[in-house]
């Protein structure tokens, strides 16, 4: 796809901007012919990283679909071939799943620890309607034992490392992939031109390793749109706007748009005609996937306005407050929570008292309950995140006990809130 909006020079950040830079490695498969037919994304820190960070979830995950859709762009990722995308078993459930157009990424799905019965029926249960949607998936050989076989109907790719399995087990896979007409079989790590023979010869469909190609390293430039532009489109697309006043907002911060036009954009979204215009993108993602779209951009833009710790702050609430919604309350009140925890250092970002910031934008009243008052659905989760920060154990005891939340629970909850934002650079 030819896609001018891709050009930087198109539309340059806002002097005052950020400027940060995204990396992702990616790695060839390719088939019997050695024609490349996907490559393996991975997160890289910097441009000289040869490992991907040390911690793997599903916060990370989310970053490494924003940065190759939004600032490096699928069209130099992958462009017309897959994607192939490690994950973790929360991934298969997660709302960052819903920016991508699943037609040319495939999940690599980990085994279940120990194997458990319940976790394996589980995720065969969530494999079923990401099948539906779209995305292939793949896992490694262990699939093919009887314990995963409720998994096989919705695999595509078997991923087996020619470096830990036997003879047998290859002749064992294949027998597989033959009582499974749309099953393909990966021969990863393959580093010599007598593994690429063997495995061929084993019938194996594709390949991948260092005999074709170490990962390469993509990196790109990362423009930041306005923090306050950001908080505002947010806002008008949870009350719905008409799409005039949403083009408004990204007409006048060139960042913002330069990142949701490449998106929409990328290959990876799936559009067979390019898309140029702010309302057309808009009207075509849909309010619900724009706003899980700026959350996520929300969480990697620093704060103009604010210093970056009070993004931080305010970023961390917005995520604790989310994950502990999802245990007692609907997911819509569960986004509404990451509104509210986002907007609690509103006044302190845009410099004016909550009331006047309030002022400014159109909530919820449940949400600007929680703001004015810390009342209502939101009120206490807000508190409970305020405890935590002040490490008042008195007030974090009694909230969580009101809440019907363990102790134990919240400090899970904190701590993946933490790491979210660690990862994403903040």
């Amino acid at each position: 796809m030819n896609n001018t909006a891709d050009s930087p020079e198109s539309a340059l950040p806002d002097p005052q901007s950020a400027v940060m830079h995204a990396h992702i490695a990616r790695q060839p498969l390719v088939d019997r012919k050695q024609q490349i037919v996907g490559y393996e994304l991975f997160a890289r820190e910097s441009s000289t990283a040869q490992q991907a960070p040390a911690r793997h979830s599903a916060e990370t995950d989310s970053v490494l679909l924003f940065n190759a859709l939004s600032n490096i762009g699928s069209e130099n990722l992958f462009g017309e071939k897959l994607a192939f995308i490690n994950c973790v078993v929360e991934d298969l459930k997660a709302e960052h799943l819903d920016i991508v157009f699943p037609d040319r990424i495939v999940l690599e799905v980990p085994r279940i620890h120990g194997d458990d019965a319940t976790g394996i029926a589980e995720v065969a249960a969530a494999l079923k309607p990401l099948r539906e949607r779209g995305f292939q998936l793949a896992a490694g050989p262990f699939a093919a034992a009887s314990l995963y076989a409720a998994w096989l109907p919705f695999l595509s790719f078997i991923k087996a490392d020619v470096q830990s399995i036997s003879a047998n087990v290859a002749v064992a896979l294949q027998r597989k992939a033959e009582g499974h007409r749309n099953l393909r079989l990966v021969a990863e790590k393959v580093e010599t031109p007598e593994q690429f023979k063997t495995y061929f010869d084993a019938g194996f469909h594709y390949f991948q390793g260092y005999y074709f190609a170490r990962p390469q390293t993509i990196s790109a430039k990362v423009i930041n749109p306005a923090h306050a532009n950001v908080l505002q489109l947010m806002n008008l697309v949870m009350r719905q706007a008409e799409l005039n006043e949403i083009e408004q907002v990204l007409k006048r911060d060139p960042a913002l748009s330069f990142k949701l036009l490449r998106y929409i954009n990328s290959s990876g979204f799936g559009l067979m005609s390019e898309v140029t215009s702010f309302r057309h993108a808009a009207a075509i993602l849909g309010y619900k996937k724009l706003f899980r779209w700026l959350a996520l951009l929300l969480a990697t833009v620093p704060g103009n306005a604010a210093s970056p710790a009070i993004a931080r702050t305010a970023i961390t609430r917005g995520r604790m407050m989310e994950l502990l919604a999802k245990d007692t309350l609907s997911a819509e009140d569960a986004d509404n929570a990451f509104v509210v925890g986002i907007f609690s250092m509103l006044d302190i970002m845009l410099g004016v008292p909550m009331e006047k910031a309030l002022a400014e934008i159109t909530l919820s009243e449940p949400i600007i309950m929680a703001l004015q008052n810390e009342t209502g659905v939101f009120g206490s989760y807000l508190q409970l995140t305020r405890a935590v920060e002040q490490r008042d154990f008195d007030n974090l005891d009694f909230l969580s006990s009101a809440l019907g939340i363990q102790d134990w629970r919240v400090s899970s909850v904190h701590l993946a809130a933490l790491s979210w934002v660690e990862q994403l650079g903040i």
